[in-house]
Parts: structure tokens; C-alpha cells; sequence
């Protein structure tokens, strides 16, 4: 099973999949294309609108891809804290001159209408974000000849998905940019979250399964240090943010690299879970007060997101960002693959480690 898995990818480089229109066929096929594992992201998407990105990107290349789902949501936010934190952005909706969005707009993003897409057209990997789907989906997709991934964030959790049978677990540390991928979103546990490092060492004391290891990583070199903590590949996702090939807007490829936004926070001001961005006004006016509620926060500040956007307004968007963003390369998608495998190999020649051959071992 991991060496049919290893040969799904020349190199150790998994592009992560971004929601919100970031991780696109086109973006997906140039990773692949070079030797990387290329990912679509259904999160948010309609699941007529994930069968159509798997045609666009089955037409761009032949070669092995992703896609990555959201796991629904248990229903434990609080209707009057969402409903304090809307009176809140009032004024925002006033800014933008738009309305705020219906927070009860639904909580499992369509995640069995994806599902049966995903049994009924396989594709090579499927991974999943917030949580362990149960044996029974992990076995489906197994019969269909498609290798499982699912994120973790604490041994604990990457126990449990070794327990339910995923193929691998994504390592997820603190320095991700984007949503953390915690099974269960714990006021409590904010600011608990552990790097990158430590957590593939506590990981790989814990389970058997192979480790994709995902935070802050842009050259080569990181990667190589993953690898030899004892993951089997590397899941970039900020890196690929700001090639070409990807949909993120133009204000927040140029923010990467902005010296306007020096660091980078978690928070639950754009959709009421822990993600880490681009510290802007919108994260400082709102953040300190945002519920955990998701994804209620995120049904209701989606025109906010999408005005702030349209307007070009970098201070009212979700700039999405791992730690080492101002890393950031303005390189073609392909090209920065192949940049990374060259900085890989570098690194541990310099080291005197023979090369990764690439993929999961």
C-alpha cells in the first residue's frame, strides 16, 4: 500500500488544497504536471461544481491528483453569540454596503452529495479536513482504488486516524496558514497548538502510517528537515498561494510579500474556527470578540469577505497565510516544484542523506 502511494509522486511536495477558489484545475495540473502531488479543495463548493474541477483537471493532465474534504459539523454554537458578534459587524455590512450573510445557510458543506461524487468518479487520493470520517467511508474509498488522507493536529489525533483506517495523516502544525484541522474546535485548547517538528516527532511515536508533514513550509530545505524528522512528504500550501496558476486574488498574493502585514495570527474573526492569516484591521477590530462558531461566522461574513475583495480592500479580507509567507516566490506553480526539489536534493547532499525518492514511503 505506501509504495503504490509513493509512486502516485516523483517528489516529496503535495500542494495543500485551498478553499475559497485558491486551489484551481489549473493550479492543481502544473503541480502534478512537474511531479508533485496537485489537490482540489470541495470545501465550499457545490458537489456538481467538485465533478466539474475533476473533468477541467482530468483534461489538463493525466497524472495522479487530490481532492480534499470538509467533515461536517456538530452543532455547539451558541445562536446568541452569533447573534452579538453580527450586531457587531454592523457597521462593516454599512462600509461595504452589503448584507450580512444567513449563518444557518448549513453546516456539512454538502459532504455526502461530494462523497458519492468521489465514490462514483475515483481519484487517486482523497484527504479530509476537521475531523475522521468513519471506517465505512475510509473502506468505500479504499475499494475504489483511492488512497486516504486525513489532517491532525495532536497524536491523539493522528491516533484516531490511524484507528479508523486512513492510508496516512497530515501532520498539521501550529504555523499553517488557513483553518487548523483540529477533530474538535475547543475554546479552550486556542494558542495550544504545537510546530511543526515536535508534532511529527510526537506523531511518529504514536502511529504506524505514513506522515505528510503541512506548516509554514516554502524552500526546500524545510522540507528536508520534515523529512528527517520522519515524515514521508511535505504539503505546502502559502507557497503555492502566489504562483499564477492559483485563484487567490491579486491583493492577497501582493500581501504575502507586503511589508504592510508583518505577521501572521490565528483567529476566528472570518468564520468562527482557529485560522491563521495576515494580521489586517478586520482581524484586529474583530477577532478578540469572534465566537467559536463555525461555520456560522463563516456563512455570515462571506459578503463581508467578498465586498472587501471585489473593492480591492486588503483590510477587510481574509488574507490567508502561513508563518513563513513573506518566503513567498512569484514563481509558475511547475517551476517553483521544481525550484523545491532542487533545494530539497541541496540540502541533503549538504547533509550527506541519501535523496528522498520521493512521495510517501
Amino acid at each position: 500500500m505506501s509504495s503504490a502511494l509513493t509512486d502516485l509522486f516523483p517528489h516529496p511536495i503535495v500542494q495543500a488544497p485551498m478553499a475559497g477558489g485558491v486551489s484551481v484545475p489549473t493550479l492543481g495540473a502544473a503541480v502534478c504536471e512537474a511531479g508533485g502531488l496537485g489537490f482540489l479543495a470541495a470545501g465550499y463548493k457545490t458537489a456538481d461544481g467538485l465533478y466539474q474541477e475533476i473533468k477541467q483537471l482530468r483534461s489538463l493532465t493525466s497524472r495522479p491528483f487530490g481532492v480534499n474534504i470538509f467533515m461536517p459539523q456538530p452543532e455547539y454554537a451558541d445562536p446568541a453569540a452569533v447573534d452579538v458578534y453580527a450586531h457587531q459587524l454592523a457597521g462593516e455590512a454599512s462600509w461595504y454596503e452589503t448584507e450580512l450573510g444567513d449563518p444557518e445557510s448549513g453546516r456539512d458543506d454538502g459532504y455526502d452529495a461530494k462523497l458519492a461524487v468521489l465514490l462514483d468518479n475515483p481519484v487517486p487520493v482523497v484527504s479530509f479536513h476537521f475531523g475522521t470520517p468513519g471506517p465505512d467511508v475510509l473502506d468505500s474509498l479504499r475499494r475504489a482504488g483511492t488512497f486516504t488522507l486525513v489532517t491532525a493536529t495532536t497524536p491523539e489525533e493522528a491516533l484516531a486516524v490511524e484507528m479508523a483506517g486512513a492510508d496516512a495523516v497530515i501532520a498539521q502544525g501550529v504555523e499553517a496558514g488557513g483553518h487548523q484541522g483540529t477533530h474538535r474546535d475547543l475554546p479552550e485548547t486556542d494558542g495550544s497548538g504545537i510546530g511543526l517538528l515536535s508534532l511529527i516527532a510526537q506523531i511518529r511515536e504514536t502511529v504506524r502510517i505514513p506522515i505528510i508533514a503541512a506548516g509554514g513550509i516554502m524552500r526546500g530545505s524545510q522540507i528536508a528537515a520534515t523529512l528527517a524528522a520522519g515524515a514521508s512528504a511535505a504539503q505546502l500550501g502559502t507557497a503555492f498561494l502566489a504562483t499564477p496558476e492559483s485563484g487567490a486574488s491579486a491583493v492577497h498574493k501582493q500581501a504575502l510579500t507586503n511589508p504592510l502585514f508583518v505577521r501572521t495570527e490565528l483567529t476566528r474573526a472570518f468564520s468562527g474556527r482557529p485560522a491563521r492569516g495576515l494580521v489586517n484591521r478586520f482581524l484586529r477590530e474583530h477577532g478578540p470578540y469572534a465566537p467559536a462558531a463555525y461555520p456560522e461566522l463563516h456563512h455570515l461574513t462571506s459578503p463581508l469577505r467578498k465586498a472587501a475583495a471585489k473593492a480591492g480592500d486588503a483590510q477587510g479580507m481574509a488574507l490567508w497565510a502561513g508563518q513563513g509567507h513573506r518566503m513567498a516566490r512569484d514563481l509558475p506553480a511547475g517551476r517553483l516544484v521544481e525550484v523545491l526539489a532542487a533545494e530539497l536534493a541541496a540540502a541533503q547532499e549538504a547533509l550527506g542523506v541519501r535523496p528522498a525518492r520521493g512521495g510517501v514511503r
